[in-house]
């Protein structure tokens, strides 16, 4: 039998051209061999192994995609090592071989610092500091090592001399990365001084973003929007102005109200005791005016006040009691935060009479439950201030006009 291999070897030889593309065929015939083995019994026990740990960081690591390229190696590995096979085409197959091995090599290192940053953001304990910018940066220089060691097998020259040729370049090179040297610079910075977070709320007008952060890398940060449009914004542009995270209001678990109802100014007026009776039945303010007209009582006795007229002394009046009203009401509803900012104040009036601020938290960060906490306070405001004999200030409509133009106006 080897006699006959060796007699069909030297019949071969006479023959060139079918001689080298036989033994090439062979080599990929091998080559192809070798992946299917890779492929289909090595990576497939290691999948079994690693389904029978406890562990999940081997689940994420030798996934699909890793596993892929690790069995990419193998076929190029077998074409080098049997290039000498091919003597006309050895050099040629030895150097496409050996960069296609670099670059399968640094696909599956990106693959692996993709699966890593995966695990790391899933961690509970670090998902305050993303690394996914520093692990592009990393791969950034492996990729440019990668090509620079390709380019030194391409032209057989020494890759160190290519580096030392590369840094008289420095100054184009920063000029060529420039963005994403500054990307790498602001990446640290919003890192160490923990400015964005994935899944925090930022708005940053100036680029048409606010809502929740779904991906910070080293040269963009992604924000879904609220109405679910992406906006895209280069890291080093924001902070080279300002933003706003919501992040605090997050953490603090409770959201701000704050929102001014306009009083008429001539609606305004000292309570008359038929008022105070009519008020004192109102049960959140019933303590209430019974101690302030105690209060009011010994004060004007002791300072021997004449009250025949209303400007003397002490009275209470119907707006100051609908503030101590509007406290107690907001203080019983089990929706608004007690422990944060609790207040309801005056503003400067103006054209459009007083304002009445409402400056308070609700004990929700949903933006849903938070709208319908705030309308439902303001939709109760609303209706009880004629109850204190208060109106809304509000400009004339079409409806007022019409109202007067049907009356008759006198002239004295």
């Amino acid at each position: 039998m080897g006699q006959i291999l060796k007699d069909i070897e030297n019949w071969l030889q006479q023959y060139p051209f079918i001689y080298d593309n036989l033994k090439f065929v062979g080599v990929l015939l091998l080559a192809y061999a070798g992946y299917f083995i890779t492929k289909k019994v090595f990576l497939v026990v290691i999948r079994r192994i690693v389904k029978k740990t406890k562990t999940e960081f081997d689940d994420l690591l030798l996934n699909e995609k890793f596993l892929r390229r690790l069995a990419d190696i193998a076929p190029a590995i077998i074409i080098h090592e049997f290039a000498y096979l091919i003597p006309s085409l050895q050099s040629l197959i030895e150097t496409v071989t050996e960069v296609l091995i670099i670059i399968l090599i640094l696909l599956a290192i990106s693959r692996a610092f993709a699966t890593f940053n995966e695990i790391y953001e899933r961690s509970s304990k670090y998902s305050d500091k993303p690394i996914k910018g520093y692990l592009q940066v990393l791969m950034i220089i492996l990729a440019i090592i990668g090509i620079v060691i390709s380019l030194g097998i391409l032209t057989g020259q020494n890759p160190w001399g290519i580096l030392t040729g590369v840094g008289a370049m420095t100054a184009i090179i920063i000029l060529i990365f420039q963005d994403t040297i500054l990307a790498f610079v602001a990446s640290i910075q919003i890192s160490i001084y923990d400015l964005v977070r994935k899944g925090d709320w930022i708005e940053v007008p100036r680029y048409g973003a606010d809502g929740d952060v779904v991906d910070v890398s080293l040269n963009v940060i992604k924000v879904q929007n609220w109405d679910k449009t992406i906006s895209v914004i280069p890291t080093h542009k924001l902070i080279d102005g300002s933003f706003k995270n919501w992040r605090g209001m997050q953490q603090a678990g409770g959201r701000r109200i704050k929102r001014a109802i306009h009083i008429d100014i001539s609606s305004v007026k000292f309570c008359t005791e038929e008022m105070l009776k009519r008020y004192q039945r109102f049960q959140l303010i019933t303590d209430y005016i019974e101690s302030k007209k105690e209060e009011v009582q010994k004060y004007n006795e002791d300072q021997e006040v004449d009250l025949e007229e209303l400007v003397n002394g002490r009275r209470l009046t119907n707006l100051g009691t609908f503030r101590a009203y509007l406290k107690a009401y907001l203080r019983q509803r089990s929706d608004v935060h007690q422990g944060l900012t609790f207040l309801v104040r005056h503003l400067e009036p103006g054209s459009n009479g007083l304002p009445i601020e409402v400056y308070v938290f609700a004990k929700t960060i949903e933006w849903g439950k938070y709208e319908d906490i705030q309308a439902d306070i303001f939709d109760h405001i609303f209706a009880v201030l004629e109850h204190f004999d208060l109106r809304i200030f509000q400009f004339p409509t079409g409806g007022d006009f019409k109202e007067i133009s049907g009356k008759e106006v006198k002239y004295k």
